[in-house]
């Protein structure tokens, strides 16, 4: 909600006087402490489900946790002072309000590791940087003082500090570099007016391109810009052979390959899935214009690897669409109304069982339950018949995968690892539990590739847990997105006889609820 300056200042006038008046137990009061301070002085729209409350890290529980933006709060009671050494762990022996927190923030996950530190009694905010050269300098602000020095805690709500409105800037920036290389290849094409099969042509060729530059920028092939070294030797009227080499050895098992095939071309992993199975398709001739957008803007200065797979497949979708093309714009669910869906649908019940289990005094018992629940995870089977580019498909496996990895750091504990084998087989959730139906060739094509690049990040994001290295390629899993007409199609040709629990969602349902 945005909030003006004076109306800021007159909520912290009223907060401050709030808390001042009350015991502030730590136990008791830090929850709505921080609700309040968030949603009423600065305005955090849902503050409920932005910051997570005793988040478990090996054993111990972070107090506050706002992972979007990166904030890590330890809080103590009125009267205890934040230089007090106190035992909370006996292996850790006696450890300021400040060494607890950075132990948690050193244990958490590196791909959600806090930048921002705060230490708090209810009376004194401590805030550190963990950017600064040196991490223990701290800036205090005393309660009395919020009304007067807001900024202080300004980046609690900067966008500029916002993970998913970072990804989000990234994948539009995707989106339009990948509107710029469809219509310059569309007028390569003889018949792409009239000819279905170079329409679909097309669609494929964006695709497996797009594919490959995530590819390349986030580590799954031989080298780094593996793409771009292998294309930069050739002129543009050697490009589509090129081109056309490529998809034929990423479609073929190394052993099956033509060992007199040049190296640049058998470094190259196999990926399988079907992305480069199709070998009818029309690649046209590149131009210099294509291959200086595709080798320099695309590939060479633009980061592939922190898009969101969710924004991406709906904003790629989007900008090739002739429709919205059309209509000048850029159109998709943003994936906070996607979880004004789904949250109450599936997700909260989910956290809350998980938040339940953490809290199971008994070892024995919380592995055993920790363990039903990811079985759980994988039981699920999520169903959206009218799934466009897939943005609430990949949004859902997101989630699921993220209480997943969740559930993996409860069991690892502080072990350095859960014996599990480099197979990946301690991920029990697949892309395969999801299921879509779409009318439109290249939003199915879309929608498995956002899949794909949602599961090779939840992939790496476990690696970070449990210390192991994982193979995504080839790939092993494929998302069930199905071309028709849901309309017209029996849906349990699509289904699996098991249950589903469904995102059957009309689109006028979904404006409802995302309103």
């Amino acid at each position: 909600m945005s909030i003006s300056f004076t109306e800021q200042k007159r909520a912290a006038k009223a907060f401050v006087e709030r808390w001042r008046a009350l015991p502030c137990v730590e136990e008791e009061h830090s929850r709505s402490f921080w609700i309040e301070l968030l949603q009423d002085v600065y305005g955090l729209k849902n503050a409920t489900h932005a910051l997570e409350f005793e988040r478990k890290v090996k054993g111990r529980k972070i107090d506050v946790f706002y992972e979007d933006m990166g904030v890590l709060v330890e809080m103590k009671g009125r009267g205890i002072g934040l230089d007090e050494a106190t035992v909370r762990s006996k292996k850790a022996g006696p450890e300021t309000p400040y060494q607890q927190a950075k132990w948690y923030a050193d244990n958490l996950p590196f791909s959600i590791r806090p930048r921002w530190i705060i230490t708090c009694n209810f009376d004194e905010f401590r805030i550190y940087d963990q950017e600064k050269e040196r991490q223990e300098e701290y800036v205090s602000l005393a309660l009395d003082e919020l009304p007067e020095q807001l900024h202080l805690l300004g980046f609690l709500t900067d966008a500029k500090n916002s993970r998913i409105e970072r990804e989000k800037q990234l994948s539009v920036q995707a989106g339009e570099l990948v509107g710029k290389l469809y219509t310059q290849l569309s007028k390569q094409y003889k018949n792409i007016e009239t000819d279905v099969h170079e329409q679909r042509s097309l669609n494929v060729l964006i695709v497996r391109l797009v594919f490959l530059l995530y590819a390349e920028d986030s580590g799954l092939m031989h080298e780094k810009d593996a793409v771009l070294n292998y294309l930069k030797d050739y002129r543009a009227d050697q490009m589509r052979q090129a081109v056309v080499d490529l998809f034929r050895v990423l479609d073929t098992p190394v052993e099956q390959r033509d060992p007199y095939l040049p190296d640049a071309l058998l470094a190259f992993p196999y990926v399988n899935g079907g992305l480069f199975g199709n070998d009818d398709i029309v690649v046209p001739q590149f131009t210099d214009d294509i291959r200086l957008d595709l080798l320099l803007e695309a590939s060479q200065k633009f980061d592939w690897s922190g898009i969101s797979p969710t924004i991406f497949g709906a904003a790629f979708e989007s900008t090739l669409n002739p429709v919205t093309r059309r209509a000048g714009g850029m159109h998709y669910t943003s994936i906070e109304n996607i979880h004004k869906v789904i949250d109450p649908l599936f997700l909260d019940d989910l956290r809350a069982e998980l938040a339940e289990i953490e809290g199971e005094k008994v070892e024995k018992n919380r592995i055993l339950k920790l363990k039903a629940f990811q079985r759980k995870l994988s039981s699920l089977r999520i169903f959206d018949p009218a799934c466009g580019s897939g943005n609430f498909l990949t949004e859902s496996y997101l989630s699921l995968r993220k209480l997943e990895n969740r559930a993996l750091e409860d069991l690892q504990g502080d072990q350095m690892g859960l014996g599990f084998d480099q197979d990946a087989a301690s991920i029990k959730v697949s892309i395969s539990q999801f299921y879509g139906i779409e009318i439109n060739d290249f939003a199915v094509s879309v929608a498995k590739t956002a899949l794909w690049i949602a599961e090779e990040q939840m992939m790496e994001a476990t690696q970070e847990i449990l210390l192991q290295p994982f193979d995504f390629l080839p790939l092993k899993s494929n998302g069930n997105i199905h071309e028709g007409n849901a309309l017209r199609m029996d849906w349990n040709d699509v289904l699996p006889a098991e249950p589903a629990l469904s995102l059957s969602l009309s689109l006028e349902a979904r404006s409802v609820m995302a309103a």
